[in-house]
């Protein structure tokens, strides 16, 4: 019996892949060292193998069966590329990506536990898997998951979500964090530990360090010109009355614009906003935390501190020590 089912897509990131595979052939190493099962996968694609990924490289995979069944396996499938709503949809048209979320529905309705990150969560989407759920997903393409599927609760903050049978996790890369927590769930977190530490796997909880506020609109301009605007009123943080006015709309409209376009409220998009600039100073500059927080408009360094380790997990030495590590 296999522990995991990794169902690769026709140009699927070849390093989602890798990463789901290397820390699978990890685990199976350190597992008899450290007295812990053995994990067991297959690699299975809806198209013969070998499978084509991204960059040219390619991946040996067995055949779906025409008629799936479930399996107790987790079904895992790593990130895909198409970085927009019209490339997704029409990727998730063709005839690979629709026996393979008719693959997953057979398998979550049977109970089964079915896991993506990045692009692919919109495969769990296709295939009726995220209604009334909790999900994530890449954060510049949250807003376009949301709108695709309101009834799910699209939060582009974590870094990886469970909810039920159903885990999503956020960027491609996020597929090292998602593959970690399915570790420490299926085998327990000594295993999943020991992996962390062999491939030097730092503990990620949220994508809120990365997101740049500009994008999480993916393409809509007047979102962009309104996180221009809100930066550019630091230090002095614009009130949504005062945005509503400057971009002569009601407030309610602001709100529902901002809703539809990033999946937060008009508050939320001006935290963001000021916490990204504060990072931007904190790894750009020699100011002071104290400075920094007065610069993005927070009374003191404490408000700043509580606000970053709320939303990103870390504080603001963090963010600065994370840059000085990099460039030494």
């Amino acid at each position: 019996m296999h522990d995991f089912t990794v169902l690769v897509l026709h140009g699927a990131f070849a390093s989602s892949v890798a990463l789901t595979l290397d820390i699978l052939a990890t685990a199976a190493a350190m597992a008899p060292r450290i007295g812990a099962g053995i994990p067991q996968w297959k690699v299975c694609a809806a198209t013969d193998s070998p499978v084509p990924l991204s960059n040219g490289m390619h991946v040996d995979a067995k055949r779906l069966p025409r008629r799936p069944e479930s399996d107790g396996s987790v079904w895992i499938v790593p990130g895909l590329g198409p970085d927009s709503l019209a490339g997704m949809a029409q990727r998730l048209s063709q005839s690979d990506a629709l026996e393979a979320a008719q693959a997953l529905r057979v398998q979550a309705r049977a109970g089964g536990t079915v896991a993506a990150s990045c692009a692919a969560v919109f495969l769990l989407q296709a295939a009726g898997l995220l209604v009334d759920r909790k999900a994530t997903t890449t954060w510049w393409l949250a807003s376009q998951l949301q709108r695709v599927e309101p009834r799910c609760k699209v939060d582009a903050h974590r870094m990886v979500i469970s909810d039920g049978p159903i885990w999503t996790a956020g960027a491609a890369l996020a597929q090292t964090d998602l593959m970690l927590q399915l570790l420490r769930t299926r085998f327990g977190p000594a295993l999943a530990d020991a992996v962390s530490r062999v491939l030097l796997i730092d503990a990620r909880e949220a994508q809120s360090p990365f997101v740049i506020p500009a994008m999480l609109a993916s393409g809509d301009e007047f979102i962009a010109r309104l996180s221009a605007q809100i930066d550019a009123a630091l230090p002095q943080a614009p009130s949504v009355a005062r945005l509503a006015a400057t971009f002569c709309v009601s407030e309610r409209t602001l709100a529902r614009r901002v809703r539809a376009a990033t999946g937060q409220s008009p508050l939320g998009l001006i935290q963001c906003v000021r916490l990204q600039k504060a990072r931007m100073l904190l790894e750009t500059s020699r100011m002071t935390v104290d400075q920094v927080a007065e610069q993005v408009g927070y009374g003191d360094a404490t408000a700043l501190r509580r606000l970053m380790r709320k939303v990103s997990g870390a504080t603001p030495r963090q963010f600065r020590s994370s840059v000085s590590a990099s460039t030494s």
